[in-house]
């Protein structure tokens, strides 16, 4: 039981790319569904949040207007469209599912809350070169 980050690889800055957070043993659609972010030597960082419904998002202030979280719940899968990427946003970007608590801002992308979620896969490494 899972959720596997898909989707990331080598892109030039300004360029695009859409992740995947696809389910395995179980459904989404009863998970509010975070995106995380590591890049190396740094510590795990909150990317963006999304509902069940999918009503609601979250992003982080350094993603905002150009980061887009969707879900289709039919097809049992998390999207994180990015686009205008720099290089910053090289990291290794992991999908959880919020299994304790509500989803808010907090829970989303503040430090300590990490534990709240649970179903981590290996997570898809996302490069950004100038």
């Amino acid at each position: 039981v899972q959720l596997q980050a898909s989707g990331g690889g080598m892109v030039q800055a300004g360029g695009s790319l859409r992740l995947s957070c696809e389910a395995s043993g179980f459904t989404l659609d009863s998970y509010a569904i975070g995106w995380f972010r590591q890049a190396s030597g740094k510590e795990r960082e909150g990317v963006s949040c999304i509902s069940i419904s999918g009503s609601d998002t979250y992003y982080a202030e350094s993603v905002k207007g150009r980061f887009t979280n969707s879900r289709d719940n039919a097809k049992n899968t998390v999207y994180l469209q990015m686009n205008s990427l720099r290089n910053e946003d090289t990291a290794v970007y992991y999908c959880a599912a919020l299994t304790i608590g509500v989803l808010n801002d907090a829970t989303c992308l503040g430090i300590g809350w990490q534990d709240w979620y649970s179903y981590w896969g290996q997570g898809t490494l996302v490069t950004v070169s100038s």
